[in-house]
């Protein structure tokens, strides 16, 4: 594909399309990393080119431990992507953020196991014996954080700007114990895919945001029931809709961006000797350090 999008958005549970993109055309990429979740659906909102990825692929077929997510970001990043949208169910762990609001979280914990948390240094794909300690100090991006959560108050619903999101592996639901431990720890929400997407967006050099949709209390809570798949999906019906308009006021307010405050971020994070690295590794991620290793 010649044009490049610049603008992306990656469908979680309960938004698998976006009715709003006009002129559709279906894109399926093969990454060096493997198959993304789904075809990428490119068309045109508000003037602007936009890719559309369900998440767990459409009728939610995959696991989020079994979510490719390196190839979902690195396709992202070949069709030319710089500001990243990522929608997302979530639990509540405060008693504020209630069912049907959303929150633009400004912090992320890790409590994944099993999953490829890096584009780099992997002899299974073939990108090692390149090493890269990329800054996840601030692991969403302000600016594309902020759009968003104008994006959200203009639809109307109940909107929070910052909190801490935690991932956990899944697909299972907390137990009592660890949600109340989620809760000690200072977490707000709780959710089972913004990591590593967050980080390998970082790693892209692509803005990251994500509006994280609370469906539940997660188990905490005393005075309401523990979460259930059906509970979830009774409030997705209502949220995917506020979802589509906050992404088409997001896409809106974006159109007249420039670069990616993150476009730099692998500037100061490679450490390896550059003359050192592979040029298999140089080849199979072109798409996110090509500029930094240019052939004289």
């Amino acid at each position: 594909m010649a044009e490049r999008i610049r603008f992306g958005v990656i469908g979680g549970s309960g938004v698998y399309q976006m009715e709003a993109l006009q002129d559709v055309e279906e894109v399926r990429l093969e990454t060096p990393f493997g198959p993304p979740s789904d075809s990428y659906m490119v068309g045109t909102l508000h003037g602007q080119r936009v890719a559309f990825l369900a998440r767990h692929g459409r009728g939610h077929r995959i696991s989020p431990t079994r979510l490719n997510q390196r190839a979902n970001i690195y396709g992202f990043k070949m069709l030319g992507v710089e500001y990243l949208i990522g929608v997302s169910a979530c639990g509540s762990l405060r008693e504020h953020l209630k069912p049907g609001h959303i929150v633009i979280p400004d912090q992320l914990f890790d409590r994944t196991r099993l999953r490829p948390l890096s584009f780099f240094d992997d002899p299974d794909v073939g990108t090692d014996g390149l090493v890269v300690h990329v800054s996840v100090a601030e692991p969403f991006c302000d600016f594309l954080s902020s759009i968003c959560y104008r994006a959200v108050e203009q639809t109307g619903n109940p909107v929070h700007l910052g909190g801490n999101f935690v991932t956990i592996e899944g697909p299972r639901f907390s137990t009592k114990a660890e949600s109340h431990v989620f809760r000690q720890w200072g977490m707000d929400i709780i959710g089972m895919t913004t990591t590593p997407e967050a980080q390998l967006a970082r790693e892209a050099e692509m803005s990251y945001a994500v509006m994280a949709h609370v469906t539940d209390y997660d188990v905490w809570h005393e005075s309401e029931e523990p979460v259930t798949v059906e509970a979830v999906i009774r409030t997705l019906m209502h949220n995917s809709e506020v979802a589509k308009q906050a992404v088409a006021n997001a896409i809106a307010l974006l159109a007249d961006a420039g670069p990616s405050p993150q476009a730099n971020a692998l500037e100061n994070a490679i450490i390896t000797d550059r003359t050192l690295v592979p040029e298999k590794a140089i080849d199979n991620l072109e798409a996110i350090i090509g500029k930094y290793f240019q052939h004289p």
